[in-house]
């Protein structure tokens, strides 16, 4: 497999899968060992995976990833991405409030023969609790 091959895999995977609420996709990209870094030690990649879809897509109806920059080399793609959506279902114990996000995000992603084997991903949390409103804004720091 070649570097933009892993690319175009990774974008059709979160087109299909996070855009799209296509789960059929989670079990026919992922290895069967595949591991979300994230995760504890053992626990099913593809199990889990289908289940934040499910969470994010339930609480977020209208749930979209932008891809805005993707890296690849060798076995490795890199990209930077933003979530949006609204507010419409219950999410993490918080009721719907009808209010949109915007969250930045950062996923390694290894593939393999074709298929993701590892994953590594990062996004601000804070950011997101912050604008659904359960979180204080940061206040500058005196110095």
């Amino acid at each position: 497999m070649t570097p933009d091959t892993n690319k175009a895999l990774v974008r059709h995977f979160m087109e299909r899968a996070f855009n799209e609420g296509d789960l059929t996709i989670v079990d026919a990209a992922l290895t069967q060992d595949g591991i979300d870094h994230q995760e504890p030690l053992g626990a099913n990649f593809a199990t889990h995976l289908k289940a934040v879809i499910t969470m994010l897509r339930s609480a977020f109806p209208d749930l979209h990833f932008e891809i805005h920059d993707m890296l690849a080399e060798g076995e490795l793609v890199a990209f930077r991405s933003t979530m949006t959506g609204t507010h419409r279902g219950p999410f993490q114990g918080l009721a719907p409030t009808g209010k949109s996000i915007s969250v930045a995000h950062m996923h390694f992603v290894r593939v393999v023969a074709g298929k993701t084997s590892d994953l590594w991903h990062v996004w601000d949390t804070a950011g997101l609790m912050r604008q659904l409103g359960t979180a204080a804004a940061p206040q500058p720091q005196a110095v």
